[in-house]
């Protein structure tokens, strides 16, 4: 039976696999899932006569908000002590699945891996792999050819090897849904972190100063102490901070933020500026009311906020907050392009990206 293992944040496996199961269903396609508890992946086995790589040209992972990357799985080979390359190479000639040509190689290990011997061990086989592989003719001999699919090798320990592939136009642009990023020094808090990878995620790739550059507005919302604003000054914006509890002294030095005392919901701009970010801890139904309230008043044309989920019924939760923000900027008349992710460095949020189109 066809499958595809799919990578989300440990502990949010049921969620990935919910929302799988409901998208796939939505394209004609069916399946059901075997999650692996607190392990962040998802195991998701397709009916006939569909298969993984059907689903996976059809629908978008940037559809998807629970499931960061995924893979379509052609086997499970075990790894002897000695000459791994070798099995590796055995085992992908026995498959003889049909699997697309691939020129790059990428070898993963569970998210929340605590053996740092494996991580190592990880990166350190990819040179060797590959030459073998090459040689072997099962890579492409340059590694920078276009190839419609990349080679996967998914390593859960010293003992097991999970092969499989990704589709090159179809897959998270950082292996697992997670772009490494630092905080730097002088940053407030680490929520600026959030900020940044969510414009990695969501923004075009190559068009990130139509959208941050310029000299733009923002209004932050709940800012304190000013992770967020701290993200969009370094982004050359002027920035309104909407809290009631105290900002990062050297923040507010850069003489481009104005500082308002005031609750972040009930706050309004006296016109409307480019964008409103909001990172308040709340109901996130309330979250998502003032979102479109935002955008149906015109008062901003790029919105991005976390929405905070339940300890229970996450998935459902924001099924309810989707719905409000669609339904609630279609009776607005607000033409708009919703995004959501639940990002590496969120936690008990996922992150929605809108912005007005036309």
């Amino acid at each position: 039976m066809d499958q595809i293992l799919l990578f989300c944040r440990p502990g949010f496996e049921t969620e990935a696999g919910r929302e799988m199961t409901d998208r796939a269903s939505e394209k004609g396609m069916f399946g059901y899932f075997e999650p692996e508890a607190n392990q962040g992946r998802v195991r998701f086995l397709i009916s006939a006569p569909a298969r993984a790589e059907d689903i996976m040209a059809i629908l978008p992972l940037d559809e998807l908000v629970f499931v960061r990357d995924w893979m379509v799985v052609l086997g499970a080979l075990p790894l002897p002590a000695s000459d791994r390359v070798g099995a590796v190479i055995a085992g992908l000639r026995s498959l003889d699945l049909g699997w697309p040509g691939c020129a790059r190689l990428e070898i993963r290990v569970p998210e929340n891996n605590a053996d740092r011997d494996l991580g190592n061990f990880a990166r350190k086989w990819v040179s060797p792999l590959s030459r073998g592989l090459r040689g072997a003719g099962l890579l492409k001999p340059d590694q920078n050819a276009p190839a419609p699919a990349r080679l996967e090798v998914f390593l859960p320990d010293f003992e097991t090897a999970l092969l499989g592939y990704s589709l090159s136009e179809n897959r998270a642009r950082y292996v697992g849904g997670i772009p490494r990023l630092r905080l730097p020094a002088s940053a407030p808090s680490r929520s600026a972190l959030k900020l940044e990878e969510a414009w990695k995620v969501f923004l075009p790739e190559g068009r990130e100063l139509d959208y941050l550059g310029g000299g733009k507005k923002a209004a932050d919302l709940g800012a304190a102490p000013g992770g967020w604003t701290w993200q969009l000054v370094r982004q050359g914006m002027l920035v309104t901070a909407v809290d009631n509890g105290p900002m990062n002294d050297e923040l507010m030095a850069s003489g481009q933020v104005e500082h308002v005392e005031a609750d972040g919901f009930a706050w309004r701009p006296k016109r409307g500026i480019d964008w409103m970010v909001c990172d308040i801890v709340d109901q996130p139904r309330k979250t998502a009311r003032l979102a479109v309230t935002w955008l149906g008043e015109g008062l901003c044309r790029y919105a991005l906020f976390n929405l905070k989920l339940p300890m229970k019924k996450r998935y459902e939760e924001w099924l309810i907050c989707r719905d409000i923000l669609e339904s609630g900027l279609e009776a607005a008349g607000v033409h708009a392009r919703l995004r959501a992710r639940h990002l590496y460095h969120d936690r008990e949020e996922i992150t929605c990206f809108i912005e007005r189109v036309g």
